[in-house]
């Protein structure tokens, strides 16, 4: 997946209420930045980060640069936009790159099920089972080469490995699909210690036949695409 627009280097000033950041552009001005992660983001927002902000044009958008890249400047990228694994994802999977999911066809995103939920994608085929897949985009690292999830509290993506076990319960593939969106990252892990509730989730889903996949990704300012499985 490319980025629509050339990004644009900058420095981070401070983010804040979640969604917004504010950041110095190599010229020397300041601009405010739409933030597309209501995660934690541990050790990706301190103030002087190089960053790359997405400009656009779009009359309908308050903000005229998006956040997605924290350069690490030793060669090293990670993604803080977390729409971006379900994108790259979606081109991915419907050229059957993904090779646990490339029986699969037909690729719809975003359909209603469970308690008021969205799946990220469901896969079909004839004479094979719904695949009902979830996407998480991580970003946590605190120990060299190892990736974790959650970065925060999230009793949403508990909720939803609850409703992914229902599937499967019906007979349905469920798949918790983790996409690690950091390029010095090898291995994956829950971050059990940040929330013991989404890690007791996790168990409970595998127990009921929920799957798991945890994948890398190519990161450049030119865009992110999908590596190999972790």
């Amino acid at each position: 997946m490319r980025f629509q627009t050339p990004l644009v280097p900058a420095r981070l000033i401070r983010r804040y209420k979640r969604f917004l950041a504010d950041c110095r552009l190599e010229d020397g001005r300041e601009v405010t930045a739409h933030c597309a992660n209501p995660g934690g983001m541990m050790g990706l927002a301190e103030p002087g980060m190089k960053i790359w902000l997405e400009p656009n044009d779009d009359t309908r958008k308050k903000l005229k640069f998006g956040w997605r890249l924290v350069d690490h400047e030793n060669g090293h990228f990670t993604g803080v936009d977390t729409s971006v694994p379900n994108r790259a994802l979606k081109m991915a999977l419907e050229r059957r790159e993904i090779l646990a999911l490339a029986a699969y066809e037909t690729v719809r995103s975003e359909v209603k099920y469970g308690q008021n939920s969205r799946i990220d994608f469901v896969l079909s085929q004839p004479g094979l089972p719904d695949a009902y897949v979830e996407v998480k985009s991580v970003t946590l690292c605190r120990q060299p080469g190892l990736a974790e999830f959650p970065d925060s509290v999230t009793a949403r993506g508990a909720k939803h490995l609850a409703e992914l076990a229902a599937m499967a319960a019906q007979g349905h593939r469920a798949v918790m699909l983790y996409l690690v969106q950091r390029t010095d990252c090898d291995r994956f892990a829950l971050a059990a210690d940040i929330d013991p509730a989404y890690a007791r989730a996790f168990d409970a889903a595998r127990s009921r036949g929920v799957e798991k996949l945890v994948f890398a990704t190519h990161i450049s300012p030119e865009g992110v695409e999908i590596a190999n499985m972790l």
